[in-house]
């Protein structure tokens, strides 16, 4: 199983249209996916308490973790990082079980014209951190607003080939690894 993690908190967000186009790609494949949407979060996650004492509703997160194949992050750019809320939720999974040579994939979106090249970078130092097996093909998908349609499709078929490319290799790796 491959968890996707949509990066952010925020409703209805570009990241979570993007998550359902990456989860669509996995499903083409026949390879089992669970979305993990920040924004569904409980919240008494984000209490000070949260730190010493995960509560019971954070543990379908962390099990979908623990148990999936490998992880695929969809994040946003926001101010030039990742959203703090998907720093937070990294840290509130077990350490270091939760990353310990498990194969990471990203897509980053942005309104601007690098795609999240940045929060990519920042997470991908996270998750090597963390002794995460990196997937090295990156997708970047920039001027979102532009670029997805009001039905949450792409409208660039370089960028749907470019997640679908993603999605076939990412299985690949995760193959290599397991064997």
């Amino acid at each position: 199983m491959i968890a996707i993690i949509s990066g952010t908190n925020r409703p209805g967000s570009n990241s979570r249209k993007i998550a359902a186009l990456v989860e669509n790609q996995y499903r083409s494949l026949n390879i089992p996916v669970q979305v993990l949407d920040l924004a569904l979060l409980p919240a008494e996650v984000f209490l000070p308490s949260a730190y010493a004492a995960k509560p019971a509703s954070f543990d379908p997160y962390s099990r979908a973790v623990l148990a999936s194949d490998g992880l695929h992050v969809v994040t946003p750019e926001y101010n030039g990082g990742m959203p703090g809320v998907l720093k937070y939720f990294i840290d509130l999974l077990k350490f270091p079980e939760s990353f310990e040579a498990k194969p990471v994939c990203f897509t980053g979106i942005s309104a601007g014209a690098w795609g999240a090249l940045r929060p990519v970078e920042q997470l991908q130092e996270v998750f090597g951190y963390r002794n995460a097996h990196i997937f090295p093909s990156r997708v970047f998908i920039p001027q979102i607003h532009q670029t997805l349609d009001s039905s949450g499709n792409l409208t660039n078929p370089e960028l749907n080939k470019r997640i679908q490319d993603q999605a076939h290799g990412f299985v690949r790796f995760i193959k290599k690894i397991k064997a």
